[in-house]
């Protein structure tokens, strides 16, 4: 089994997120950290992937400004979606040569991983043929989006847990005009605590990605560990074909 580590950042906003998951892929990929995996909960953004329509945000500028939504264009894949307060979002830094080699098998292992963490609160999580992510009763509860550099992965999953649902009313979640969006405490009818989620999350993707999991403090997440190697190469998965995600 191997080692990996994750962290545990609490609120963050959107673009210092992303830049430190830039900054730990170069890491993961000259060998300098193990398989890490970031869980956060960001402040309201709207995120749109490579493949994305503006058009599929339809609240304005003025809106945007009032409820206090950034906005960004990212290099996931994959259309618009909603992170926020409520909401789990997890970022794997993943060499997947440590694993499987394979970005639909990768898909499907995060889909197990929520659909998993969804059972041990009694609900049934579930696929759709046609579209990347995790739904129940037809609503999406997990959104997911990636990108690869060289098997190496960055962006994720992003599951709605305690969300404001009102947020997915302004866009077209993902592209999808013929689905709602749900979370797991709309489907308890209860609240439901993101720490609690988090700690299932974390056992579960330990479970499913094979690996033997130790916390690591925020700051201690770029510091090198020079037992571990990587590469360079960009591949991206997105939803501009309905089999492939949005998110993260």
């Amino acid at each position: 089994m191997n080692r990996a580590r994750f962290a545990l950042l609490g609120r963050t906003d959107y673009a210092s997120c992303w830049e430190l998951q830039r900054r730990l892929v170069g890491l993961r990929l000259a060998g300098s950290i193990p398989d890490t995996l970031v869980l956060t909960e960001h402040d309201p953004v709207y995120t749109i992937g490579k493949s994305g329509d503006d058009n599929h945000l339809l609240a304005g500028d003025e809106e945007l400004s009032a409820r206090g939504i950034a906005v960004y264009h990212n290099d996931r894949g994959g259309d618009i979606t909603y992170h926020g307060p409520g909401q789990l979002v997890g970022y794997p830094i993943l060499d997947l040569r440590g694993h499987t080699p394979d970005l639909h098998r990768y898909l499907r292992d995060l889909e197990e991983v929520v659909i998993n963490v969804l059972g041990t609160y009694g609900v049934e999580g579930r696929r759709m043929p046609e579209y990347t992510g995790v739904w129940v009763h037809g609503d999406k509860i997990c959104a997911i989006g990636i990108k690869t550099i060289r098997w190496v992965t960055m962006h994720g999953f992003a599951l709605n847990v305690s969300t404001d649902l009102s947020f997915f009313r302004r866009i077209i979640p993902c592209g999808i005009f013929e689905r709602g969006v749900t979370s797991l405490e709309a489907v308890l009818g209860h609240g439901v605590s993101l720490d609690e989620v988090s700690a299932r999350l974390v056992t579960e993707f330990a479970r499913i990605f094979g690996l033997a999991m130790e916390v690591v403090p925020v700051g201690g997440l770029e510091s090198p560990d020079a037992d571990f190697a990587g590469g360079h190469e960009e591949l991206t998965i997105g939803s501009g074909q309905r089999t492939n995600a949005c998110g993260g």
